[in-house]
């Protein structure tokens, strides 16, 4: 039988994600699992207001979001445990700028480089409705056909609920596969 849990979010997993944005002439990151896709060409970066970085999204008009992989997770607790006010988050990651001018992780098996189309503002959060402009994957993480294998890409996911990170899995099946089993 199903217990009502209240109004709780409890849509998860999400990816762990980091974002970057230039601050000058360095970088600033920040730890996002609040992320989701809104069409096949918008994705949905949601942060709290007070967030350092959030002043320079809507100056810079862009940001990347690399998917995190279980080697990177010391420095993105890092990036999200500390604030950009008050630290110089820089040096969390080797960098090189893509082709719009965001900070693309070294380290990051996956990196979109996205400009904001709009902020949408909910009680204490500020959602930004980002294009993508460039995908990054590391060569050995395509399959065949040049499309991300996320077996290997690997990313961790956030379960925020019991406030933890998870391992990916393995492939249980194609997508539109099993209705051949009824």
């Amino acid at each position: 039988m199903k217990k009502s849990i209240d109004a709780k979010l409890a849509l998860y997993p999400t990816p762990v994600t980091v974002i970057g944005t230039m601050n000058g002439d360095k970088p600033t990151w920040t730890l996002v699992a609040h992320i989701g896709i809104i069409g096949h060409d918008r994705i949905l970066v949601s942060l709290a207001e007070p967030h350092f970085i959030n002043h320079l999204i809507k100056e810079n008009g862009k940001l990347s979001v690399s998917l995190v992989t279980e080697e990177m997770l010391s420095a993105v607790d890092i990036a999200g445990s500390v604030t950009g006010a008050k630290n110089d988050k820089s040096g969390l990651f080797e960098y090189e700028l893509g082709e719009n001018g965001t900070p693309v992780i070294k380290a990051a098996n996956l990196t979109l480089e996205c400009s904001v189309a709009d902020i949408y503002k909910t009680p204490n959060f500020e959602s930004f409705i980002c294009t993508i402009d460039n995908t990054y994957v590391e060569e050995e993480c395509l399959n065949d056909k040049g499309k991300p294998d996320y077996t290997k890409v690997r990313p961790v996911l956030f379960e925020f609920p019991n406030y933890q990170y998870l391992r990916t899995g393995d492939v249980i099946g194609k997508c539109l596969s099993f209705k051949d089993n009824t």
